[in-house]
Parts: C-alpha cells; structure tokens; sequence
C-alpha cells in the first residue's frame, strides 16, 4: 500500500533522522529550480532502468511537482514487489507551501 505522506509529516521525520530515501522523479529542468537537499533524482522515465538499484529495506518517498507523476512511480514500483512506499502529497509545491515557504516555485 502506497501511504500518503504530507510535507510536514516527511519533514518531522526527516529532523528525527529516521532511515528513509527520497526519490524525485522530476525533470532535470526542474530539480535545477529547487530540490530537497539529500533526494535522488532519477527521472520518471529512467525509474524502470534502475528501478533494481532501489532499497527495498528503507522507506522510499516519491516525490513530483504535484505529486502525480510521484504515485504513478510508487504505483509502478509496488507492482515490482517493493513495500515500503510512501508518496509525497502535493508534492515539492506543497513542500514549498508548508514547509519552506523561501523556496523556489514553479
């Protein structure tokens, strides 16, 4: 099952240092205008290519702009037999909204 992560919810967990990876699915184009510090950015469609390359023993958070592109790859990465996913909801903009309103928009 694919939970739904909110901004704030991934950042407490993230102050709290809790083991999980952040996966931006974004366009490269986009990454440039702003990105959480320690994400891996792979492409939505580079994600079949390295999908193996993944860790299936720590949270996965998928992130987009908007968070659709994002529960398509979580989506896709359950049917690949992964487990611990969680989709950012809303998205980097949300993120910006609610949690680092400095950030860059787009």
């Amino acid at each position: 099952m694919i939970r739904q992560l909110t901004p704030t919810e991934l950042k407490a967990r993230l102050d709290q240092g809790d083991r999980l990876l952040v996966l931006d699915v974004r366009e490269p184009w986009e990454v440039a205008i702003c990105a959480l510090p320690g994400a891996r950015h792979i492409p939505m469609r580079e994600i079949p290519a390295h999908a193996e390359q993944l860790p299936r023993d720590t949270d996965l958070v998928v992130l987009c702009h908007h968070g659709v592109r994002s529960q398509y790859v979580a989506s896709f990465l359950e049917r690949l037999g992964f487990e611990r996913l969680h989709n950012l909801a809303g998205g980097i903009d949300a993120w910006a909204k609610d949690v680092e309103p400095a950030m860059a928009k787009y």
